[in-house]
């Protein structure tokens, strides 16, 4: 309890300083969403209505620190204010919208690439030197060091655009209405399986070589030889105490991917199109949406700190010596 207590500590504070640069970034730079609004109405807003404006987006006439205050306590009443480019609606519930889509993407890209990466590290490191390490070591550098948006739009053309296997956008299909049926979550999975591939292929070299590495750490412990020497049945030695010992850092990488996954996923989502937070982002940026974008980075900072305390906890039950600390 005192370990857990140090952490969720340490990711307040995190927290806070990432709420803080949130707020200051917006107001350093130039212009404000209300200027933006009224370059864009073409006359259509009044002139006299940019102070309004102005309150409306947060931009509020008063001290700095007082603006800060007014932003932190909007922040935990989960009050983001109005999105310019999808006025009137609330950032929150634009971002309620697309989030449970890119929780979908990374969440299935992320078990998939981490299940099968991480069996292929055990059994690479296993029989390293043979044709099992022979051809998934080399073949994970190179998926490793593809960009993600090479492999998005190698995938999008030679399986959507010119053999047309895939769809080319959307989350599912815009003629059906969102409903607890097997129609609707078979569109799902069609229209999400090619997004969720290249997720997955960008993802799965980086555990693989992770857990190879890390097993063979482990491979020349006495503890090993002890079971071995024990009678006990090889795949009980290789995944109950050479993987389990070799799995820690490749959990700890677990967490950092699915916060990194959470933000890179913009470049998927927007090559195919895909309704996630990802191309919210995009769109809010294109547009200066300002509101939109301070929400954004703050559900990626959550989920970035989530991912991590979920690690921290996951600790607790896999090494035996942070219990007995």
């Amino acid at each position: 309890m005192r370990f857990l207590l140090k952490r969720l500590g340490f990711y307040a504070v995190a927290f806070l300083v990432a709420a803080t640069f949130n707020f200051m970034i917006p107001r350093m730079l130039p212009g404000n969403p209300a200027d933006i609004m009224l370059a864009n109405s073409g006359g259509m807003i009044a002139p006299e209505a940019r102070e309004a404006l102005m309150a409306t987006f947060g931009f509020i006439d008063a001290p700095l620190h007082e603006q800060y205050f007014s932003y932190l306590g909007s922040i935990f009443t989960w009050d983001f204010g109005l999105s310019i480019k999808f006025y009137p609606m609330p950032v929150t519930d634009v971002l309620m919208q697309a989030l449970p889509w890119t929780l979908l993407l990374t969440g299935a890209a992320l078990l998939i690439s981490f299940s099968v990466g991480t069996l292929l590290g055990i059994l690479a490191a296993w029989r390293r030197g043979q044709l099992t390490d022979a051809i998934a070591s080399p073949t994970a550098l190179a998926l490793q060091s593809v960009p993600s948006v090479v492999v998005a739009l190698c995938g999008l053309y030679f399986l959507s655009v010119r053999n047309r296997v895939f769809p080319t956008s959307y989350a599912f299909d815009p003629k059906l209405d969102p409903a607890f049926s097997w129609e609707f979550f078979s569109s799902v999975a069609y229209h999400g399986f090619l997004p969720v591939v290249t997720l997955s292929v960008v993802l799965v070299g980086g555990y693989l070589i992770t857990m190879r590495n890390n097993m063979i750490g482990q491979l020349g412990e006495d503890y090993l030889a002890m079971a071995e020497a024990k009678g006990l049945s090889d795949a009980r030695v290789r995944y109950a105490y050479a993987a389990r010992n070799a799995l820690l850092p490749s959990v700890t990488a677990l967490a950092l991917s699915f916060g990194a996954l959470f933000g890179g996923s913009l470049i998927t989502e927007v090559v195919f199109n895909y309704p996630g937070v990802g191309n919210l982002l995009y769109l809010g940026i294109v547009g200066r949406d300002f509101p939109l974008i301070q929400g954004q980075l703050l559900i990626m900072t959550l989920a970035m700190l989530l991912a991590n305390l979920a690690v921290d906890l996951a600790y607790v039950f896999l090494d035996p010596r942070l219990k007995r600390a």
